[in-house]
């Protein structure tokens, strides 16, 4: 992996949001390593700074505040005096869908798209359900963000399992796809948009299975995806960014999230520019929209 440094503003940011991947010297019990991943590894030792993603608060990190505070630069387990699981109630979706990312650059004229493709749901389906993540409150705000199942038979957008599988045993008709092939559909969805997200979450299911084999399996098809994201663009003008909301698949003997630190990736045009000063996930947003709004 080699690129010149730039220090010109890019064009253009793909976020890689990978859930539950935090940073923890090499280990027996650790996957996250050279064998399983060599390019999310060499990313991590040659282009990243660690996050704080504990902000402030006792207790162990957890998604539904983690993400939140990625993702609106509040600290909001802070606000609310502790660590939120899972999916945000009332109270945080509605700091959620009042200051966001997404809502921001929309407001700005920038645009913006979520690849995440939802399979099976109309915008208004994906609004009623009662369990959110994080990721779609923030793309509920801004509707044209939503990447829809048309978007996944077309190419322009990724399922969450990267090779489709998953939505497969639901009924999607399209055909699986390796791991490569979700990483061009993603770089050309990408080279569309100023700003793409693209939320990846089974790095977190395995670090609560405390199954060292299926983590290492993960990490393997999502380095291959990774590997070949890297090469489609090396010749553009695209700043690679990759975070995550707390620690998990890095320690595997534990089921529950750790306090490890989180790596802050930037590759590409402005890297330096960009990790510059950051230290904390709350940070982040910030950061975008400086690199963004002009």
């Amino acid at each position: 992996m080699s690129r010149l440094e730039d220090t010109a503003q890019p064009d253009r940011i793909l976020f890689l949001f990978v859930d539950g991947l935090g940073l923890r010297s090499a280990a027996p019990n650790n996957p996250v390593n050279e064998a399983n991943c060599p390019t999310l590894c060499g990313l991590i030792r040659g282009h990243s700074v660690p996050l704080d993603a504990c902000l402030g608060v006792d207790g162990v990190p957890q998604s539904a505040t983690g993400q939140a505070a990625l993702f609106t630069g509040v600290n909001v387990a802070r606000e609310l005096g502790r660590h939120i699981s899972g999916f945000p109630g009332p109270q945080l979706r509605d700091v959620i869908e009042h200051n966001n990312l997404f809502l921001a650059l929309a407001q700005r004229g920038i645009p913006c798209k979520f690849a995440n493709g939802y399979y099976g749901l109309s915008i208004k389906e994906i609004a009623g359900r009662r369990m959110r993540s994080v990721t779609t409150v923030m793309a509920l705000t801004v509707p044209d963000s939503i990447s829809t199942q048309d978007d996944l038979l077309a190419g322009f957008a990724v399922s969450e399992d990267l090779t489709r599988h998953g939505i497969r045993t639901r009924g999607f008709d399209g055909p699986p796809i390796e791991p490569e092939e979700a990483a061009g559909h993603l770089a050309a969805l990408s080279s569309r948009n100023r700003f793409t997200l693209f939320e990846y979450f089974q790095t977190d299911r395995m670090g609560h299975s405390r199954d060292i084999e299926r983590a290492a399996a993960v990490l393997r098809s999502y380095d291959r995806f990774l590997a070949r994201l890297v090469d489609l663009l090396l010749e553009s003008r695209t700043l690679l960014l990759l975070t995550s909301d707390h620690g998990n698949i890095e320690h595997m003997p534990e089921h529950t999230h750790t306090r490890n630190p989180v790596p802050l990736v930037a590759f590409g045009p402005g890297e330096a520019e960009f990790r510059r000063g950051l230290g904390c996930i709350t940070d982040v947003m910030q950061r975008v929209l400086q690199f963004l709004v002009p």
